[in-house]
């Protein structure tokens, strides 16, 4: 039996908070977009130059160490480097807006992506907090988890098409056709 890719129609609260999700996402593909079009502007030019004029420009001391590592990022860059970085952020960035489109358009698939995308990502957050607990690394967790949170909740309300709920009472009745 085949699933229908369409819902039943969410009430108005629940199809916002979809929808709200599914602007989140579109916005985190508009932003690694960005970061790949980034990539390709850096090829052929001299990254710790770039890297050093911005740590200038900000104010910040080249003796920091984190700037240090910075430095030292920028002088590894290699052009094949940036390629490879600008490909999987067009790639990451496109599966973002399938699923934003997805979740805008109340599709099962697309609420599976994201609780699986955003399950995935949990344990790499929960090891970012545990190296050092920042406002920026809680609130990401917090709104990861709300938001794998909410696609568990939509996947588990019963929101199926007729067919498919149909199947899983009558597999759940034993009976059949």
């Amino acid at each position: 039996m085949a699933l229908s890719a369409r819902k039943h129609e969410l009430p108005p609260t629940q199809r916002r908070l979809l929808r709200l999700v599914a602007s989140f996402e579109a916005v985190k593909g508009i932003f690694v977009l960005l970061v790949g079009l980034m990539a390709i502007l850096l090829v052929h030019k001299d990254a710790w130059l770039l890297a050093e004029s911005l740590l200038s420009r900000l104010h910040v001391s080249t003796e920091r160490h984190w700037a240090q590592l910075f430095l030292d990022f920028a002088d590894d860059i290699t052009d094949a480097r940036l390629w490879m970085a600008a490909q999987l952020a067009f790639v990451y960035a496109t599966l973002r807006f399938i699923e934003a489109y997805g979740l805008w358009k109340q599709r099962t698939w697309a609420e599976w992506v994201a609780f699986g995308s955003g399950a995935l990502l949990i344990p790499l957050e929960i090891r970012e907090l545990l190296r050092g607990v920042t406002l920026l690394r809680l609130g990401v967790l917090i709104g990861n988890l709300i938001v794998v949170g909410y696609m568990l909740y939509l996947l588990r309300s019963g929101r199926l098409s007729p067919a498919v709920s149909a199947a899983g009472v009558e597999s759940g009745t034993g009976g059949g056709e």
